[in-house]
């Protein structure tokens, strides 16, 4: 009786009236005793917000929840609560249920988080703001909801509002590396090249960590000002001597953006060499080392091709000494011998490679990708049985599906790839390309609607491309598009 009274309040939009029924429901009840336990009361709540009463289903969640709890279970009961409202579909009475424990548990870093997800997922793009600044109001130290906050007011073009909430983050984290780095990339993005210049010359007074100055090299080398680039990458260095990113960087702007001369080779080595010195465990720097040694005919027109190679060979063969079981040193080792031409010492590293890393899921992928076609399924049996859930088997499987114009089967390995590591790009790459291929519109739009929403950022070939000099402005739809475009020129070249 109370609840359907409450229910015909708020269907005359009396919305106050309501929460003033359900309080007297409740407490009337208890008053006499009748038996209607916490969930049961939930549950009503959830029918009511299913039968198109979400304020009677808000003010019932609220004035029950807390019946029964005891008060050291209460933030963990009612987080669980809430997600399993969620899960049912009930929005408002989950909604609710969280601005209980947070007004009960004001600074509890997880229950923010949850509110922030909720409005996120089922929620406005106004009330998720509210959220946010209430977190940032209550939590004034953790960084992640200014910058979360922030970036939802760019992403709606609102760049004035963007920027007064980062000041705002600036009183409270004064030496946040995080806020400035926010603030730094919302200049660059929107073009203001000037401000970001300012930004990062402050951060690297105030926050003078390596990534800082990784940045602020950064847009120097996006600007085409490489000796700007280059000297702060050489005091980022002194201050930071282990951060292999900053020799990385030094590296590439002679091998890549410099004039291909021997002196920029020769300085392009001395970056890579001071690196691996220093970081003798960063894979990274030993494959671009090996590929600098790989062209280096390129730069000197003496050097012959074949002793590029030799070179990087013993380079990627010293790296193995120092990082054992390494299973991209393996795979690059291998690519390099079958650029070269080297097609049975190519198959020996492979064997060799697998008995050293027999459950590595890149190793296993390039197996199946690099073999003869009449051994491609067995291959991948082998690998499905030694990594049934790695998303790079996953995917390799689904292109041999593809390749055998198995649409549905190669579509559903290709989705299984994309939900194990919704991170990695080359997954949702794939995938795209596939359904540029053979899908429909409409499912191609499916495709690519999730991999924005994923926003990848790991990969072999979608970091390799993305972060590309020409590529770093832009959107994910557009590297996406980019990225499955090069597989598809690649499968079309194999097949010429």
């Amino acid at each position: 009786v109370w609840i359907a009274a409450a229910k015909l309040e708020e269907s005359q939009n009396h919305d106050d009236i309501v929460d003033k029924i359900v309080e007297k429901a409740v407490k009337s009840l208890l008053k006499h005793d009748a038996v209607v336990t916490r969930d049961q009361w939930l549950q009503e709540a959830e029918a009511a917000e299913h039968a198109g009463a979400p304020q009677t289903a808000s003010a019932l969640a609220r004035h029950t929840v807390g019946l029964g709890v005891d008060p050291e279970d209460r933030q963990r009961t009612w987080a669980d609560d809430a997600r399993g409202a969620l899960s049912r579909n009930a929005v408002a009475t989950a909604r609710a249920i969280l601005g209980s424990a947070l007004a009960a548990f004001p600074h509890k870093k997880s229950l923010w988080h949850q509110a922030v997800e909720l409005e996120r997922k089922r929620g406005s793009a106004e009330s998720l703001d509210e959220v946010l600044a209430a977190a940032c109001e209550r939590l004034p130290r953790a960084e992640v909801f200014w910058l979360l906050r922030a970036k939802e007011r760019w992403l709606a073009n609102e760049i004035d509002k963007a920027r007064q909430i980062l000041t705002e983050a600036f009183a409270a984290n004064p030496d946040s590396e995080s806020v400035w780095l926010a603030a730094a990339k919302l200049e660059w993005e929107t073009g203001e090249v000037e401000r970001a210049r300012v930004l990062l010359q402050r951060a690297r007074e105030r926050a003078s960590t390596d990534r800082v100055y990784m940045k602020s090299a950064l847009l120097e080398r996006e600007n085409k000002c490489f000796k700007d680039a280059l000297a702060l990458i050489e005091e980022g260095i002194k201050k930071h001597p282990e951060f292999p990113k900053l020799y990385m960087m030094g590296g590439q702007i002679y091998s890549e953006d410099l004039e291909k001369t021997k002196t920029s080779l020769d300085r392009a080595r001395k970056f890579y060499e001071r690196g691996l010195h220093e970081c003798p465990t960063c894979v990274t720097l030993w494959i671009l080392a090996s590929r600098l040694e790989e062209k280096a005919s390129v730069y000197v027109a003496t050097n012959t091709a074949r002793a590029g190679v030799t070179k990087a060979r013993s380079l990627l063969e010293l790296a193995r000494l120092k990082n054992a079981r390494n299973p991209q040193l393996w795979v690059e080792a291998i690519r390099l011998e079958r650029r070269a031409g080297n097609d049975k010492l190519a198959t020996t590293l492979m064997a060799r490679a697998l008995q050293e890393c027999p459950s590595s899921g890149l190793l296993l992928a390039e197996n199946i990708t690099t073999s003869p076609r009449v051994e491609q399924k067995s291959k991948s049996a082998d690998a499905i049985k030694r990594c049934p859930d790695d998303p790079m088997v996953i995917a390799a499987v689904a292109s041999l599906f593809a390749s055998e114009r198995k649409n549905e089967k190669a579509r559903k390995w290709f989705d299984r790839a994309v939900v194990l590591d919704s991170d990695l790009g080359d997954s949702w790459a794939k995938y795209y390309a596939f359904e540029q291929d053979v899908g429909t519109k409409e499912q191609r739009s499916k495709v690519k609607e999730r991999c924005i929403a994923a926003e990848p950022s790991h990969g072999e070939l979608w970091c390799s491309m993305v972060k590309q000099m020409a590529n770093r402005q832009k959107s994910v739809g557009e590297n996406l598009e980019l990225v499955a475009q090069h597989i598809l020129q690649q499968k079309q070249g194999t097949l010429n």
